[in-house]
């Protein structure tokens, strides 16, 4: 492609989204390249610390619960109190709760603060989102979603290699960097995000309180929720069963970084032309698809003998990735009410704290008693029940692309109430 092509696609990529946008996606970046603890943890408690395996897998499950029981509370906190004051908090938290779980090593300490930490960290997820529904016109999310869904894995790619370096030098100072670096978000966020959240009108017509009750009793968010629970699944393999099956295949750690660094690799090089792609296509149909390449993707990993067959079913479903991640960010945000963001999005974050509990319990239950042949089996049936259920969801909401007509009919009634943030390029529009 030529250069001037190039420059006029990113160009016409990242064009008409407000500053606020490129301030919380900045906090993003910072974020994600300050990861150091989910990272390394595992490596951190067995060699430095001495602690057994078992330890370690238990450390990680109290991560990934802290994560489940914030979601929740964040969702509300996004809206009761705010989006800012939610980010605040979440951030500030992080930064300490990291920076003690360096210096503490009692294993019921470091059990406790790891709680903490997950909690802590996962707490941002819906204020974030909550946000960039907000601030970001309804025809731009799913461009702006992918864009974040881009600066985290750029964030991750370099923040796992810059963590391999300072680990071998200190781990401490793995934990100080990302203190540090999220404490910079924190500051960034109260210096430069304004609170986006909808103010109510005085006479509060068409503003039902939304309550967690409410959205347990809404049938098509939930039904997006379960959705989303079956492909987290699926693609959680990609860090708990993948490695389990290619070591039980006599493959070494350093083949499995190979394999699965492609993911890495393709997301920041291909992520923004993808989105351009689907950007004005069905996105009923979009989710369908990338559930079906998750599926078969994990699926082929069955007939993998070489570490060259293993990155390949590693590219088919990271496009399944890449495809599913801001499509189905966007409809959560569509089928959300706008002074109900928070919650609602607490309870997506939700599916995938979740999933991340439970998939290891899956892949290690069924490569250990049936073979790993079978996990593979189980996420192309998982991905194909998850697709179907994206069929059948888009009969009943109508899901197309955030420009049709249609979908502006759905939107508008979530954005009539939608105050401008002061300051922006582009104030959030009405439908």
């Amino acid at each position: 492609m030529p250069l001037a092509a190039v420059r006029r696609a990113t160009r016409e990529t990242v064009a008409g989204l407000p500053r606020e946008f490129w301030w919380l996606w900045t906090s993003t970046l910072v974020n994600r390249l300050g990861a150091f603890v989910a990272t390394f943890m595992a490596l951190y408690l067995t060699l430095d610390r001495g602690y057994s395996a078992s330890y370690a897998g238990l450390v990680a499950s109290l991560h990934g619960l802290g994560g489940v029981v914030s979601s929740i509370g964040a969702g509300v906190m996004t809206d009761r109190l705010g989006r800012r004051p939610t980010l605040l908090v979440a951030q500030a938290s992080t930064a300490v709760s990291v920076a003690v779980l360096g210096f503490v090593h009692h294993p019921v300490a470091i059990a406790a603060v790891a709680f903490v930490v997950g909690a802590a960290s996962n707490a941002s997820r819906p204020a974030v989102q909550a946000m960039m529904a907000d601030i970001v016109r309804p025809e731009d999310r799913v461009r702006a979603f992918s864009l974040n869904y881009w600066a985290i894995n750029l964030g991750f790619a370099v923040s796992s290699m810059a963590a391999g370096f300072i680990a071998e030098v200190s781990y401490l100072a793995g934990f100080l960097i990302e203190a540090g670096m999220t404490a910079v978000c924190a500051v960034v966020i109260f210096v430069k995000l304004p609170e986006s959240r909808p103010e109510k009108s005085d006479t509060g017509k068409g503003e039902e309180e939304v309550g967690l009750g409410t959205v347990l009793r809404d049938g098509r968010f939930m039904a997006v929720v379960g959705l989303s629970f079956l492909v987290a699944l699926v693609f959680q393999q990609g860090s708990v069963g993948l490695p389990i099956a290619m070591g039980d295949a006599g493959f070494s750690p350093a083949d499995y970084g190979l394999a699965i660094a492609i993911n890495g690799i393709l997301i920041v090089a291909l992520q923004i032309p993808v989105t351009r792609f689907i950007e004005r296509r069905d996105a009923g149909r979009i989710l369908i698809v990338s559930s079906l390449l998750a599926g078969y993707g994990f699926g082929l990993t069955a007939f993998a003998g070489s570490v060259g067959v293993f990155a390949l079913t590693v590219c088919v479903w990271t496009l399944g990735e890449m495809l599913n991640a801001p499509t189905q960010t966007g409809l959560v945000v569509r089928l959300s009410p706008a002074h109900g963001r928070g919650r609602y999005q607490g309870m997506y974050t939700l599916s995938w704290s979740v999933a991340a509990l439970i998939a290891p319990l899956m892949s290690g239950f069924v490569i250990d008693h049936l073979g790993a042949e079978w996990l593979w089996g189980l996420c192309a049936v998982v991905g194909t029940a998850a697709a179907i259920g994206y069929g059948a969801l888009t009969r009943y909401v109508g899901a197309e692309s955030p420009v049709t007509k249609e979908t502006v009919e759905i939107t508008k009634s979530a954005e009539t109430d939608v105050s401008p943030v002061p300051g922006t390029e582009a104030d959030v529009r009405t439908a």
